[in-house]
């Protein structure tokens, strides 16, 4: 009789820590810079940081864009080829929106658990300046059925065809392919079906600023932040925001609507960036000497019909995917809300952020105190280029917690285009 193989004993998974550039608003400082290019920067701050030059530190890197290039294809790779790491170091590319930085750390962390790699970094970049342009499809075509003429005279013929509104080029659009409708368009229906008001969402924006700003006066950031083309810190980081000046603010979503309430100041912009995070075995941590952050202990995704949901009432909005994801994966761990001392949300939208925690309770979760709630700022005052989001949080609530030097634990809830919700949970013992 066969005997089956028995499953591999898994590990905890530490977060060492992380590195980013400073995150600037699209067609700024970084308006001339490529994914490579900033996602290098950020990688070389954390080899620098933690001595990964050498040969074999690190067993594998992991990271995405969601506007991409053409040449970009291979981006973590090539990225490593161009890095301070060793060329040696193995590297993929992975894709799920805004959850891309997340889900390359779980995938590093997957590895990790299994005793596959003692050492990952994941990570992500995303460029608003720099997107591409598509070949007008028409165009392409002609083009296509061109080179696959057998003579001068086809070719030519194809060629003929071409006419000046095909040089229009296909220009990246930030619309769901289902729907047609921007995020922002999607969030509005959202806030409206949960009763979002303009106000509680000029607060919890102010209040990202106003955290964000702390963070960086009390040098919470010092290590993590590497300066890049004149920036030392994020951009978009108004200081200065309060409900007042935000009040003043013209609605730009919902216009279609009821009471508009969702604006520039209310919602993240478009933004350039990188982050990365260096994830380990505790053996090779100890080996190397350096102290875990805080530990990944568990993460979860979930999907809904925004399709129809979203159009109808809101109840599965687009970005509401955490609204399912989150209970499922504390009713694994057997946790609570109550049981976190830190939680962070991505900050797509104020008024995202809000109709999560509603539904969290809708659901049976106690409320969020909102002292425990993005306390270093979130997306809304750093910016948020898409894929280097998820690296960013996992680092800033490492960190969070490892500062508190106590046992505690944080949560990490990302929602994504596509109906996508991504979470995790880190600890610290």
């Amino acid at each position: 009789m066969s005997v089956l193989p028995q499953p591999p004993a898994t590990r905890r998974v530490a977060v060492i820590g992380g590195a980013r550039i400073p995150f600037a608003r699209s067609d700024g400082p970084y308006a001339t810079a490529s994914n490579q290019e900033m996602l290098t920067a950020a990688l070389d701050g954390l080899v620098e940081r933690y001595g990964l030059g050498e040969r074999g530190a690190v067993g594998e890197f992991v990271a995405g864009a969601v506007l991409k290039h053409s040449r970009d294809f291979n981006l973590a790779r090539e990225t490593v080829l161009g890095s301070r790491l060793d060329p040696r170091t193995p590297a993929y590319d992975i894709q799920q929106a805004c959850g891309t930085g997340l889900q390359a750390v779980i995938a590093v962390a997957n590895k990790i658990m299994l005793g596959q790699l003692e050492s990952g970094i994941a990570g992500g970049a995303d460029t608003a300046s720099d997107a591409p342009l598509g070949l007008n499809d028409r165009l392409r075509r002609i083009l296509l059925e061109a080179r696959r003429a057998r003579s001068a005279g086809a070719r030519l013929k194809a060629l003929s065809r071409v006419r000046p509104s095909h040089l229009v080029p296909d220009v990246p659009r930030n619309a769901e392919p289902r729907t047609h409708l921007s995020m922002g368009e999607h969030a509005a229906v959202t806030a409206r079906a949960w009763g979002i008001t303009r106000e509680a969402q000029d607060e919890l924006a102010a209040a990202s600023h106003r955290k964000l700003a702390a963070a960086y006066e009390r040098g919470f950031f010092q290590d993590m932040v590497v300066p890049f083309r004149g920036l030392a810190r994020d951009q978009n980081l108004r200081p200065g925001s309060t409900v007042e000046k935000l009040a003043a603010l013209e609605p730009v979503f919902g216009l279609d609507g009821p009471g508009p309430t969702m604006t520039a100041g209310n919602s993240t912009p478009l933004t350039d960036g990188a982050a990365t995070v260096l994830l380990a075995s505790e053996e090779w941590a100890e080996a190397r000497g350096l102290r875990p952050l805080a530990y990944l202990t568990a993460y979860g995704t979930a999907a809904v019909d925004f399709v129809h949901g979203d159009v109808a009432d809101g109840e599965d909005g687009l970005l509401m995917a955490p609204a399912y994801a989150v209970p499922r994966m504390l009713e694994r761990a057997g946790l609570g809300i109550e049981d976190f001392d830190l939680i962070e949300i991505h900050e797509a939208f104020a008024s995202q952020v809000l109709a999560t925690l509603a539904a969290w309770e809708k659901r049976g979760l106690a409320p969020v105190d909102r002292d425990r709630l993005n306390v270093a700022g979130s997306s809304l005052a750093t910016g948020h280029p898409f894929a280097a989001t998820g690296a960013r949080v996992v680092a800033t609530l490492a960190a969070l917690l490892a500062e508190r030097d106590a046992p505690g634990r944080g949560l990490i809830s990302v929602c994504a285009a596509g109906g996508q919700g991504i979470t995790a949970i880190l600890e610290r013992a």
